[in-house]
């Protein structure tokens, strides 16, 4: 039962209050999907804790959630393109609709990401001798940007996309090496085999992947995430972007655990990198 069906079902059991965000969303659905929470209490002339309250009565995690839900269950999509986007849309409807489920994903892996994970995740990154990121497909533009990022902290960093590099690298694991694993369904078998090679070889496995996944199950720690997209139908959109994100988080912990003097180091960086940029103003006359 989709969401959609799920309201019109448990009209009669809402309070007063509740029926009326349930009355204005099954009157103009697509409204609800476009609209502030803010808009929609407004439209349904409750509070915004009343529709935070409805969205939670139908098993979302908050309006978001519930949004992204309801898109969901209003189309099929256009196949291996986007679930959200139709056939018929111009570029104002289907750039409005990205960029709105997009923000969706990002707020629902925000609240659904555990603290203590990304804590000893940051953990184990600080103490590893060597780090190296592995991605197929789509995660691995996520496991280059992760290089990107983790090459500037003085430490060995190494990305492959190709699992025969992946294999040879896990070869030469050793204690203290930590390897991070980028997969948005954790059901890639060579990634499963991958991590019990790495962990054979002596090293910790990070994976960055979907709870209860084949991969989270078999990693010394995952930073489990709640992305609904159907990878296996359309493209990866949302689900990148979200990993992205979370590298950007632990890019982060590991500057701050370093200390305020670390960043002289990514100073340095910086620096290095001014004379291959032109200066901001114009060079060249028109």
């Amino acid at each position: 039962m989709n969401t959609l069906e799920k309201i019109q079902k448990n009209l009669d059991i809402f309070s007063k209050s509740e029926r009326k965000v349930a009355e204005v969303i099954i009157e103009s659905p697509q409204t609800a999907i476009h609209s502030s929470i803010a808009t929609l209490a407004k439209i349904a002339d409750v509070s915004e804790p009343t529709v935070n309250r409805f969205c939670r009565r139908l098993d979302t995690k908050g309006f978001p959630d519930f949004k992204l839900h309801l898109a969901q269950s209003l189309a099929n999509g256009t196949p291996y393109v986007n679930r959200n986007v139709e056939e018929s849309d111009g570029p104002e409807a289907y750039t409005h609709k990205i960029f709105e489920s997009t923000m969706a994903c990002l707020d629902v892996a925000k609240n659904s990401i555990d603290p203590f994970q990304i804590n000893r995740a940051v953990d184990l990154l600080i103490q590893a001798k060597r780090i190296s990121f592995f991605g197929l497909g789509a995660s691995s533009s996520v496991a280059k940007d992760a290089q990107n990022k983790f090459i500037r902290f003085n430490i060995p960093t190494s990305c492959f996309d190709d699992p025969l590099m992946q294999r040879m690298s896990c070869i030469n694991c050793a204690e203290n090496d930590v390897v991070v694993l980028i997969s948005h369904t954790g059901r890639t078998k060579s990634q499963v085999e991958i991590a019990h090679l790495a962990k054979e070889n002596g090293a910790t496995v990070i994976a960055i992947t979907a709870k209860a996944s084949p991969l989270e199950q078999v990693c010394s720690l995952s930073i489990s995430l709640d992305v609904q997209e159907d990878t296996d139908v359309y493209m990866p959109m949302a689900s990148r972007i979200v990993q992205m994100t979370v590298i950007d988080v632990l890019a982060t912990g590991f500057t701050l655990r370093r200390g305020s003097g670390f960043r002289d180091n990514l100073k340095r960086v910086k620096d290095a990198l001014k004379a291959s940029r032109y200066e901001k103003a114009p060079l060249f006359p028109e």
